[in-house]
Protein backbone atom coordinates (compact mmCIF):
# COMPACT_ATOMS: atom_id res chain seq x y z
CA UNK A 1 0.00 0.00 0.00
CA UNK A 2 2.78 2.39 0.67
CA UNK A 3 4.60 1.36 -2.37
CA UNK A 4 1.05 1.94 -4.11
CA UNK A 5 0.51 5.75 -2.73
CA UNK A 6 3.96 6.65 -3.93
CA UNK A 7 3.51 5.36 -7.34
CA UNK A 8 0.07 7.54 -7.58
CA UNK A 9 1.86 10.76 -6.05
CA UNK A 10 3.99 10.48 -9.15
CA UNK A 11 0.78 10.67 -11.69
CA UNK A 12 1.62 14.45 -11.18
CA UNK A 13 1.85 17.76 -13.11
CA UNK A 14 4.26 18.93 -10.82
CA UNK A 15 7.38 17.58 -9.29
CA UNK A 16 7.97 15.80 -6.15
CA UNK A 17 7.13 16.16 -3.07
CA UNK A 18 4.18 18.19 -4.38
CA UNK A 19 0.97 16.60 -6.12
CA UNK A 20 -0.87 18.14 -8.32
CA UNK A 21 -3.73 15.60 -10.49
CA UNK A 22 -6.47 17.93 -11.40
CA UNK A 23 -9.41 16.25 -12.58
CA UNK A 24 -9.48 14.99 -16.43
CA UNK A 25 -6.28 15.91 -16.98
CA UNK A 26 -3.46 13.99 -18.22
CA UNK A 27 -2.09 13.16 -14.95
CA UNK A 28 -5.83 12.46 -13.72
CA UNK A 29 -6.52 10.10 -16.95
CA UNK A 30 -3.56 7.91 -16.12
CA UNK A 31 -3.91 7.53 -13.08
CA UNK A 32 -7.26 6.71 -13.76
CA UNK A 33 -6.64 3.79 -16.14
CA UNK A 34 -3.35 2.51 -13.26
CA UNK A 35 -6.26 2.30 -10.24
CA UNK A 36 -8.60 0.14 -12.49
CA UNK A 37 -5.57 -2.29 -13.53
CA UNK A 38 -5.11 -2.52 -9.75
CA UNK A 39 -8.44 -3.22 -9.43
CA UNK A 40 -8.78 -6.00 -12.45
CA UNK A 41 -5.64 -7.46 -10.85
CA UNK A 42 -7.56 -7.80 -7.73
CA UNK A 43 -10.31 -10.01 -9.84
CA UNK A 44 -12.79 -6.81 -9.11
CA UNK A 45 -15.42 -5.79 -11.41
CA UNK A 46 -14.96 -2.54 -13.24
CA UNK A 47 -17.48 0.03 -14.35
CA UNK A 48 -17.86 3.75 -14.43
CA UNK A 49 -20.50 6.31 -14.80
CA UNK A 50 -21.09 9.25 -17.16
CA UNK A 51 -18.71 11.69 -15.45
CA UNK A 52 -16.03 9.32 -14.63
CA UNK A 53 -16.75 8.13 -11.25
CA UNK A 54 -15.31 4.58 -11.15
CA UNK A 55 -16.62 1.54 -8.91
CA UNK A 56 -14.39 -1.60 -8.33
CA UNK A 57 -17.17 -4.34 -6.97
CA UNK A 58 -15.72 -7.69 -5.06
CA UNK A 59 -19.24 -10.11 -5.95
CA UNK A 60 -20.48 -11.20 -2.55
CA UNK A 61 -22.69 -14.51 -2.41
CA UNK A 62 -25.75 -12.67 -2.62
CA UNK A 63 -25.41 -10.02 -5.04
CA UNK A 64 -28.62 -9.24 -5.55
CA UNK A 65 -28.50 -7.36 -1.86
CA UNK A 66 -27.64 -3.57 -1.79
CA UNK A 67 -23.54 -3.82 -1.48
CA UNK A 68 -21.14 -2.39 0.93
CA UNK A 69 -19.12 0.94 -0.45
CA UNK A 70 -15.94 2.42 0.96
CA UNK A 71 -13.83 4.88 -1.28
CA UNK A 72 -13.00 8.62 -1.82
CA UNK A 73 -10.62 10.87 -4.48
CA UNK A 74 -7.69 10.97 -6.01
CA UNK A 75 -7.86 14.21 -7.27
CA UNK A 76 -5.44 16.66 -5.96
CA UNK A 77 -5.00 20.53 -5.67
CA UNK A 78 -2.39 22.11 -7.00
CA UNK A 79 1.04 21.90 -4.73
CA UNK A 80 -0.94 19.63 -2.47
CA UNK A 81 0.25 16.08 -0.60
CA UNK A 82 -0.53 12.87 -1.54
CA UNK A 83 -2.84 10.94 1.23
CA UNK A 84 -5.33 13.61 0.83
CA UNK A 85 -8.21 10.77 -0.68
CA UNK A 86 -5.57 8.16 -1.86
CA UNK A 87 -5.84 6.65 1.38
CA UNK A 88 -9.24 6.49 1.26
CA UNK A 89 -9.13 5.17 -2.43
CA UNK A 90 -6.46 2.71 -2.20
CA UNK A 91 -6.66 1.64 1.55
CA UNK A 92 -10.44 0.24 0.61
CA UNK A 93 -8.88 -1.85 -2.34
CA UNK A 94 -6.09 -3.17 0.09
CA UNK A 95 -8.97 -4.05 2.94
CA UNK A 96 -10.36 -6.10 0.15
CA UNK A 97 -7.51 -7.55 -0.96
CA UNK A 98 -6.74 -8.41 2.89
CA UNK A 99 -10.10 -9.96 3.03
CA UNK A 100 -9.49 -12.02 0.30
CA UNK A 101 -6.46 -13.47 1.04
CA UNK A 102 -8.16 -14.01 4.35
CA UNK A 103 -10.78 -16.81 3.17
CA UNK A 104 -13.61 -14.34 3.93
CA UNK A 105 -16.31 -14.69 1.60
CA UNK A 106 -19.01 -11.66 1.83
CA UNK A 107 -22.86 -12.00 1.48
CA UNK A 108 -23.32 -8.47 0.07
CA UNK A 109 -20.93 -7.01 -2.37
CA UNK A 110 -18.22 -5.05 -1.15
CA UNK A 111 -17.39 -1.58 -3.43
CA UNK A 112 -14.73 0.60 -3.86
CA UNK A 113 -15.98 3.72 -5.66
CA UNK A 114 -13.09 6.64 -6.83
CA UNK A 115 -15.19 9.60 -6.60
CA UNK A 116 -14.53 12.34 -9.53
CA UNK A 117 -13.57 16.02 -8.52
CA UNK A 118 -13.59 15.82 -4.90
CA UNK A 119 -11.54 19.11 -4.93
CA UNK A 120 -13.36 22.16 -6.70
CA UNK A 121 -10.32 23.59 -8.45
CA UNK A 122 -11.54 22.83 -12.25
CA UNK A 123 -15.14 23.71 -12.00
CA UNK A 124 -15.69 25.45 -8.72
CA UNK A 125 -17.55 23.13 -6.93
CA UNK A 126 -16.63 20.09 -4.52
CA UNK A 127 -17.79 16.64 -4.01
CA UNK A 128 -18.98 17.21 -8.13
CA UNK A 129 -19.03 13.58 -8.55
CA UNK A 130 -21.44 12.42 -5.01
CA UNK A 131 -23.34 15.41 -5.47
CA UNK A 132 -24.35 13.93 -8.97
CA UNK A 133 -24.44 10.18 -7.45
CA UNK A 134 -26.76 11.80 -4.44
CA UNK A 135 -29.34 14.11 -6.79
CA UNK A 136 -28.10 16.78 -5.06
CA UNK A 137 -26.59 18.38 -8.44
CA UNK A 138 -29.17 18.00 -11.55
CA UNK A 139 -27.74 17.63 -15.29
CA UNK A 140 -28.21 20.97 -16.18
CA UNK A 141 -24.73 21.43 -14.48
CA UNK A 142 -23.35 19.72 -17.55
CA UNK A 143 -23.75 23.31 -19.11
CA UNK A 144 -23.77 25.20 -16.21
CA UNK A 145 -20.16 24.28 -14.79
CA UNK A 146 -17.15 25.34 -16.76
CA UNK A 147 -13.46 25.23 -16.22
CA UNK A 148 -11.12 28.90 -16.34
CA UNK A 149 -10.56 28.26 -19.70
CA UNK A 150 -14.20 28.30 -20.60
CA UNK A 151 -15.25 24.46 -21.38
CA UNK A 152 -18.43 23.09 -20.13
CA UNK A 153 -18.21 20.04 -18.06
CA UNK A 154 -20.01 18.25 -21.15
CA UNK A 155 -16.84 19.20 -22.87
CA UNK A 156 -14.10 18.22 -20.71
CA UNK A 157 -16.09 14.62 -19.60
CA UNK A 158 -16.56 13.89 -23.64
CA UNK A 159 -12.84 15.04 -24.25
CA UNK A 160 -11.79 12.36 -21.81
CA UNK A 161 -14.08 9.28 -23.15
CA UNK A 162 -17.16 9.94 -20.23
CA UNK A 163 -20.31 10.23 -22.33
CA UNK A 164 -24.15 9.73 -21.69
CA UNK A 165 -26.30 11.69 -20.05
CA UNK A 166 -25.96 12.71 -16.32
CA UNK A 167 -29.03 11.53 -14.99
CA UNK A 168 -27.82 8.34 -15.43
CA UNK A 169 -25.62 9.21 -12.63
CA UNK A 170 -27.52 9.05 -9.93
CA UNK A 171 -27.64 5.52 -7.57
CA UNK A 172 -30.86 4.79 -6.43
CA UNK A 173 -31.47 4.80 -1.98
CA UNK A 174 -31.27 0.86 -2.77
CA UNK A 175 -27.52 0.90 -4.30
CA UNK A 176 -25.76 0.56 -1.09
CA UNK A 177 -26.65 -0.94 2.56
CA UNK A 178 -23.92 1.61 4.33
CA UNK A 179 -21.09 3.33 3.08
CA UNK A 180 -17.87 4.21 4.65
CA UNK A 181 -14.92 6.28 3.98
CA UNK A 182 -11.05 6.11 5.53
CA UNK A 183 -9.59 9.82 5.00
CA UNK A 184 -6.65 11.45 6.88
CA UNK A 185 -8.01 13.77 9.29
CA UNK A 186 -6.38 17.44 8.46
CA UNK A 187 -6.66 18.42 11.25
CA UNK A 188 -4.33 18.31 14.62
CA UNK A 189 -6.66 16.74 17.38
CA UNK A 190 -5.94 12.96 16.68
CA UNK A 191 -1.51 13.59 17.04
CA UNK A 192 -1.69 15.94 19.71
CA UNK A 193 -3.21 13.92 21.76
CA UNK A 194 -1.61 10.42 20.26
CA UNK A 195 -5.24 8.51 19.62
CA UNK A 196 -4.86 5.96 16.69
CA UNK A 197 -8.24 6.36 15.67
CA UNK A 198 -10.95 9.02 14.97
CA UNK A 199 -14.77 7.55 14.44
CA UNK A 200 -16.67 10.55 12.63
CA UNK A 201 -20.10 11.09 13.50
CA UNK A 202 -21.07 14.06 12.00
CA UNK A 203 -19.71 16.25 8.67
CA UNK A 204 -19.98 19.55 8.89
CA UNK A 205 -20.85 21.31 5.47
CA UNK A 206 -20.16 24.58 3.90
CA UNK A 207 -22.53 27.54 2.52
CA UNK A 208 -19.82 29.59 0.35
CA UNK A 209 -20.52 32.30 -1.82
CA UNK A 210 -18.89 34.81 -4.56
CA UNK A 211 -18.95 38.49 -3.72
CA UNK A 212 -18.78 41.58 -5.61
CA UNK A 213 -18.19 44.90 -4.31
CA UNK A 214 -18.56 48.02 -6.80
CA UNK A 215 -17.43 51.23 -5.62
CA UNK A 216 -15.93 53.99 -7.28
CA UNK A 217 -12.08 54.20 -8.35
CA UNK A 218 -10.32 57.54 -9.08
CA UNK A 219 -6.64 58.92 -7.82
CA UNK A 220 -5.27 57.80 -5.01
CA UNK A 221 -4.08 61.87 -4.04
CA UNK A 222 -7.08 63.62 -5.52
CA UNK A 223 -10.11 62.39 -4.03
CA UNK A 224 -10.31 63.10 -0.36
CA UNK A 225 -11.43 60.78 1.77
CA UNK A 226 -15.10 62.05 2.65
CA UNK A 227 -15.97 61.75 -0.58
CA UNK A 228 -14.53 57.89 -1.40
CA UNK A 229 -16.55 54.90 -1.89
CA UNK A 230 -13.69 52.20 -1.80
CA UNK A 231 -14.60 48.80 -2.62
CA UNK A 232 -11.29 46.86 -0.92
CA UNK A 233 -12.26 49.06 2.25
CA UNK A 234 -15.67 47.53 2.20
CA UNK A 235 -14.67 44.19 1.50
CA UNK A 236 -12.14 44.38 4.30
CA UNK A 237 -15.60 45.46 6.90
CA UNK A 238 -17.45 42.64 5.63
CA UNK A 239 -14.31 40.08 6.23
CA UNK A 240 -14.12 40.92 9.88
CA UNK A 241 -18.20 41.02 9.70
CA UNK A 242 -17.63 37.13 8.56
CA UNK A 243 -15.08 36.30 11.56
CA UNK A 244 -17.20 38.20 14.12
CA UNK A 245 -20.76 36.36 13.21
CA UNK A 246 -18.85 33.08 13.61
CA UNK A 247 -17.28 33.47 16.61
CA UNK A 248 -20.84 34.73 17.62
CA UNK A 249 -21.95 31.63 17.72
CA UNK A 250 -20.27 30.29 20.50
CA UNK A 251 -19.03 27.31 19.24
CA UNK A 252 -15.86 26.09 18.10
CA UNK A 253 -17.64 24.22 15.18
CA UNK A 254 -18.84 27.55 13.44
CA UNK A 255 -15.79 28.53 11.20
CA UNK A 256 -16.02 31.46 8.58
CA UNK A 257 -13.40 32.27 5.83
CA UNK A 258 -12.80 35.06 3.24
CA UNK A 259 -10.24 32.61 0.82
CA UNK A 260 -10.20 34.95 -2.43
CA UNK A 261 -9.94 38.90 -2.22
CA UNK A 262 -9.46 40.14 -5.77
CA UNK A 263 -8.74 44.20 -5.82
CA UNK A 264 -9.25 46.45 -8.86
CA UNK A 265 -7.41 47.90 -10.69
CA UNK A 266 -4.75 46.93 -8.76
CA UNK A 267 -2.38 49.84 -8.86
CA UNK A 268 -0.85 51.70 -5.72
CA UNK A 269 -1.88 55.16 -6.70
CA UNK A 270 -5.52 54.11 -7.62
CA UNK A 271 -8.43 54.20 -5.36
CA UNK A 272 -9.71 50.63 -5.58
CA UNK A 273 -13.25 50.81 -8.04
CA UNK A 274 -14.08 47.15 -7.68
CA UNK A 275 -13.67 43.40 -5.33
CA UNK A 276 -14.28 40.19 -6.06
CA UNK A 277 -14.36 37.91 -3.23
CA UNK A 278 -15.64 34.66 -1.55
CA UNK A 279 -16.73 33.24 1.71
CA UNK A 280 -16.99 29.61 3.28
CA UNK A 281 -19.04 29.55 6.31
CA UNK A 282 -19.67 25.93 7.66
CA UNK A 283 -20.83 24.13 11.01
CA UNK A 284 -22.04 20.93 11.55
CA UNK A 285 -25.58 22.82 13.15
CA UNK A 286 -27.60 23.35 10.05
CA UNK A 287 -29.78 26.34 12.04
CA UNK A 288 -26.51 27.27 14.10
CA UNK A 289 -24.79 28.53 10.69
CA UNK A 290 -27.52 29.63 9.03
CA UNK A 291 -27.40 32.52 11.98
CA UNK A 292 -24.13 32.95 11.45
CA UNK A 293 -25.48 33.72 7.54
CA UNK A 294 -28.02 36.15 8.59
CA UNK A 295 -26.00 37.96 10.51
CA UNK A 296 -23.68 38.33 7.33
CA UNK A 297 -26.53 39.39 5.79
CA UNK A 298 -27.21 42.04 7.99
CA UNK A 299 -24.00 43.68 8.36
CA UNK A 300 -23.50 43.17 4.51
CA UNK A 301 -26.45 45.23 3.78
CA UNK A 302 -25.40 48.26 6.58
CA UNK A 303 -21.91 48.05 5.26
CA UNK A 304 -22.97 48.93 1.65
CA UNK A 305 -25.35 51.96 2.96
CA UNK A 306 -22.66 53.44 5.19
CA UNK A 307 -20.00 53.37 2.37
CA UNK A 308 -22.15 54.15 -0.72
CA UNK A 309 -20.90 50.63 -2.58
CA UNK A 310 -23.30 47.85 -3.79
CA UNK A 311 -22.54 44.83 -2.56
CA UNK A 312 -23.97 41.47 -4.42
CA UNK A 313 -24.02 38.01 -3.57
CA UNK A 314 -24.37 34.65 -5.57
CA UNK A 315 -24.50 31.48 -3.44
CA UNK A 316 -22.24 29.05 -4.42
CA UNK A 317 -23.83 25.77 -2.82
CA UNK A 318 -25.43 25.65 0.59
CA UNK A 319 -25.45 22.54 2.22
CA UNK A 320 -26.89 21.42 4.72
CA UNK A 321 -24.69 19.01 7.19
CA UNK A 322 -24.90 15.20 8.42
CA UNK A 323 -25.05 13.03 11.17
CA UNK A 324 -23.30 9.76 10.55
CA UNK A 325 -25.35 6.89 10.75
CA UNK A 326 -25.45 5.38 14.07
CA UNK A 327 -24.77 1.74 12.44
CA UNK A 328 -22.38 2.26 10.74
CA UNK A 329 -20.62 4.36 13.65
CA UNK A 330 -21.15 1.18 16.17
CA UNK A 331 -19.21 -0.63 13.42
CA UNK A 332 -16.76 1.08 12.83
CA UNK A 333 -16.23 1.58 16.66
CA UNK A 334 -16.33 -2.15 17.28
CA UNK A 335 -13.80 -2.96 14.90
CA UNK A 336 -11.47 -0.08 16.41
CA UNK A 337 -11.48 -1.86 19.73
CA UNK A 338 -9.34 -3.00 21.42
CA UNK A 339 -7.24 0.06 20.21
CA UNK A 340 -8.08 3.52 21.29
CA UNK A 341 -10.00 5.62 19.21
CA UNK A 342 -12.15 8.97 19.78
CA UNK A 343 -15.79 10.02 18.52
CA UNK A 344 -14.90 13.73 16.50
CA UNK A 345 -16.46 15.67 13.75
CA UNK A 346 -15.01 16.47 10.50
CA UNK A 347 -14.55 20.04 9.92
CA UNK A 348 -14.05 19.21 6.66
CA UNK A 349 -16.60 18.07 3.99
CA UNK A 350 -15.95 14.82 1.68
CA UNK A 351 -17.89 12.85 -0.71
CA UNK A 352 -19.74 10.85 2.52
CA UNK A 353 -21.32 14.31 2.96
CA UNK A 354 -23.39 13.21 0.28
CA UNK A 355 -23.17 9.72 0.33
CA UNK A 356 -25.58 10.20 3.39
CA UNK A 357 -28.22 11.19 1.56
CA UNK A 358 -28.74 7.64 -0.09
CA UNK A 359 -27.54 5.25 2.69
CA UNK A 360 -26.21 4.83 5.89
CA UNK A 361 -22.55 6.93 5.99
CA UNK A 362 -19.76 7.22 8.41
CA UNK A 363 -15.85 8.31 8.44
CA UNK A 364 -12.88 6.79 9.91
CA UNK A 365 -10.00 9.16 10.40
CA UNK A 366 -6.48 8.49 10.92
CA UNK A 367 -3.50 11.05 12.17
CA UNK A 368 -1.97 13.52 10.24
CA UNK A 369 1.55 15.09 11.23
CA UNK A 370 0.47 18.47 12.42
CA UNK A 371 -2.91 18.68 11.14
CA UNK A 372 -1.04 19.60 7.78
CA UNK A 373 -3.05 18.88 4.06
CA UNK A 374 -3.11 20.33 1.18
CA UNK A 375 0.37 20.48 1.07
CA UNK A 376 3.51 18.92 -0.08
CA UNK A 377 4.53 17.70 3.47
CA UNK A 378 0.98 16.48 4.05
CA UNK A 379 1.99 13.07 5.79
CA UNK A 380 0.56 9.70 7.60
CA UNK A 381 2.78 7.40 8.66
CA UNK A 382 2.77 3.69 7.52
CA UNK A 383 1.75 2.55 10.42
CA UNK A 384 -1.14 4.95 10.97
CA UNK A 385 -2.15 4.01 7.55
CA UNK A 386 -2.08 0.01 8.41
CA UNK A 387 -3.83 1.06 11.29
CA UNK A 388 -6.78 2.44 9.28
CA UNK A 389 -7.01 0.05 7.15
CA UNK A 390 -7.13 -2.63 9.18
CA UNK A 391 -9.99 -1.19 10.93
CA UNK A 392 -11.67 -0.20 7.78
CA UNK A 393 -11.43 -4.25 6.56
CA UNK A 394 -13.03 -5.57 9.56
CA UNK A 395 -16.22 -2.76 9.51
CA UNK A 396 -16.36 -3.71 5.75
CA UNK A 397 -16.34 -7.58 6.89
CA UNK A 398 -19.00 -6.61 9.75
CA UNK A 399 -21.18 -4.79 7.32
CA UNK A 400 -21.16 -7.56 4.42
CA UNK A 401 -22.00 -9.76 6.46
Amino acid sequence: LTSELDTLATFSDTPAPAVTRIVFSEADRAARQWFKNLCAAANLTVREDAVGNTFARWIGSEPHLPAVGTGSHIDAIPHSGKYDGTVGVLGGLEAIRALQQSGFQPRRSIEVLMFTAEEPTRFGIGCLGSRLISGVLDAGADERLRDKQGSTLAQVRAETGFTGSLDDVRLPSTYYDAFVELHIEQGPLLERDKIPLGVVNAIAAPASARITIEGEGGHAGAVLMPHRRDAFLAACELSLAIERAVKSTGSTDTVGTVGICEVFPGAINSIPSRVNMTSDVRDTDLARRDRALLQIDEATREIAARRGVVITSETINADAPCVCAPRVVEALRTACSPLVFQDMVSRAYHDSLFMSRITQAAMLFIPCRGGVSHRPDEYSSPESIATGVAVLAQTLKTLAS
